[in-house]
């Protein structure tokens, strides 16, 4: 059985917080099943809550797999955090393509989304939810609220711990909202839930909060590698300002590529983080025990959302990422499950970042030695032409997540669900995050470094030494040969979108691939779709809003 950070189990019956008619406002108003009153008046019980904080990202309602959703007017089975974020930051892009019908999926890769999308619109309310649950549990464990149920000592440090840890994870979701959406409404711990309208936050405001916030908790924050597993502390802190920074360009029209070097370095330079032996050992179903060499922590991972086949069950984030990839002749016992959904696959622009495998027979995956083993491809029965989106043996298959043991290959708990950890940060996008600053021209690093950082990653990937056959020079080190090895190295992990938007080839026809746009080869659209747009229900119920810039009024 997998360890959690804070037993979800317990709190996945507590709170139920729902979205309401388009009608009201968006603050999500509560609808406890328990009183705050009776939630917030033990140590145990925001220990529960917190439970919940952390178990929104992988569970989407209160009885899994479904029948007591988080959030309305959402199909639950889709309205899990990871999968609503990975379909909008890889299915628009060179990375993914799926076969599924669903409303707004295939918008996504054809471009033609707009502010009726169900998956955007699936997106953006589950990041407003989980800032809800954020404010919610803020506002009841200020230091007052806590004295006043008389506790105190270790256990009211705890809390307080707490409150540090919800303040990270609502400034990630405001991350989420402003890559995503850019302007959306904004609320914290100061807004009394269902009184008042959110105002709207220009995308520059909202970046300044945020990085605002970070820093504020950051000297407060459990020490690196010191928190539960799956928690957050302050390398999680780093990593998120090192990726805010790293955008900020396309945020505010101001780059800040200092800053982003000396975030990324922070965790870069703790002891204790590093790269494991294997990268294909990253994406199986007891991911939680990969450690570095000679470690005893699992120090590669930054922070994840933690998953259990039988206490998380859900149809998003690691159960979505295995079943969704797995058709064809792909065999489900070599991923650890019952069935496939022969839905997603990659296409020949990704493909053609790889040196070609030893073996396209299937019967192995590319192993360490003079080829790249980050390429799980599946090529038996696929073609790398894409014909039809919606056939799935059209594109190459994906072998990267598999809920499979490190080693003996064994099943995971659940055949149905799945036990893998998905990363929200990792070290080696601070390598990148580090190499691509000093390349853009952050003077706070230096080439040397920069090279030896994504040098490490290409060494792991090859199975070789300093010198080997990964190995790249400085002259080879561009910023071209960054966004490829940013595809090569976090592929499906939730990154292309941003990637593609931070060097100008999300939109526009400079850069293209099969069916971007809708059409087989591939067509320019124009660059207001960098932008989500604000659904049309918030519009609607929430006058304060407006809309993005192309998608009406």
């Amino acid at each position: 059985m997998k360890r959690n950070s804070i037993k979800i189990l317990l709190a996945l019956g507590l709170l139920s917080f729902g979205i309401t008619s388009c009608k009201k406002n968006l603050i999500l108003i509560p609808n406890n099943q328990l009183t705050s009153e009776q939630v917030f008046s033990t140590p145990a019980g925001y220990t529960q809550a917190m439970a919940k904080v952390y178990g929104a990202y992988a569970s989407t309602g209160n009885t899994g797999p479904y029948g007591n959703a988080d959030i309305q007017g959402v199909d639950e089975g889709t309205s899990d955090f990871f999968r609503e974020f990975w379909n909008c930051q890889e299915l628009t892009t060179d990375e993914a393509v799926i076969t599924y019908g669903d409303p707004g999926v295939q918008d996504l890769h054809n471009m033609v989304w707009d502010a009726n999308n169900a998956v955007s619109r699936g997106l953006y309310y589950r990041s407003l939810y989980q800032i809800t649950l954020c404010n919610n549990f803020i506002q009841q464990a200020t230091p007052a609220m806590v004295a006043s149920h008389s506790i105190s000592g270790a256990d009211a440090a705890n809390i307080a711990n707490y409150v540090l840890e919800a303040r990270f994870l609502r400034a990630y979701q405001y991350w989420v909202l402003m890559d995503v959406f850019g302007n959306p409404p904004f609320a914290t711990d100061a807004t009394k839930i269902g009184s008042a309208i959110p105002p709207r936050i220009a995308r520059k405001d909202l970046y300044a909060y945020i990085v605002g916030e970070l820093k504020a908790i950051e000297p407060s924050m459990v020490a690196p590698n010191k928190n539960l597993y799956g928690r957050a502390d302050q390398a999680a802190v780093w990593a998120l300002l090192a990726r805010v920074y790293l955008n900020a360009q396309v945020y505010t029209g101001t780059a800040d590529y200092n800053d982003a070097i000396t975030y990324a370095n922070k965790v870069i330079t703790t002891q204790g983080y590093g790269l494991i032996t294997n990268f294909q050992n990253l994406m199986l179903a007891n991911n939680n025990l990969n450690t570095i060499p000679g470690g005893g922590t699992v120090s590669e991972f930054i922070l994840t959302i933690n998953y259990d086949g039988t206490k998380t069950q859900g149809y998003g984030g690691s159960q979505y990422l295995t079943h969704a990839s797995v058709g064809g002749s792909m065999p489900t016992a070599k991923f650890g499950i019952a069935g496939g959904y022969a839905g997603s696959r990659t296409t020949s622009n990704i493909i053609s970042l790889f040196p070609t495998p030893p073996t396209t027979d299937g019967t192995k995956f590319p192993s360490n030695g003079d080829v790249d083993s980050r390429a799980e491809f599946w090529y038996p029965g696929q073609s790398e032409t894409i014909n039809s989106v919606t056939t799935f043996t059209d594109g190459l298959g994906v072998c990267k997540f598999r809920d499979v043991t490190i080693g003996g290959g064994a099943q995971g708990s659940d055949p149905n669900f799945a036990d893998m950890d998905l990363p929200l940060f990792r070290v080696p996008e601070m390598y990148l995050i580090y190499a691509e600053a000093v390349l853009r021209g952050g003077t706070t690093g230096d080439a040397v470094t920069a090279l030896g950082y994504i040098n490490k990653i290409r060494e792991r990937a090859y199975g070789s030494q300093p010198g080997g056959a990964g190995d790249i020079t400085a002259e080879q080190l561009t910023l071209p040969f960054i966004l490829d090895e940013r595809a090569r190295e976090l592929f499906w992990e939730g990154h292309r979108r941003t990637d593609l938007i931070r060097y100008g080839l999300f939109t526009g026809g400079s850069y293209l691939w099969p069916f971007k746009g809708g059409a087989k080869s591939g067509v320019g659209v124009a660059d207001y779709r960098n932008l989500f747009p604000i659904p049309q229900s918030d519009l609607a119920a929430n006058p304060n809003l407006r809309q993005n810039p192309g998608y009406g009024n």
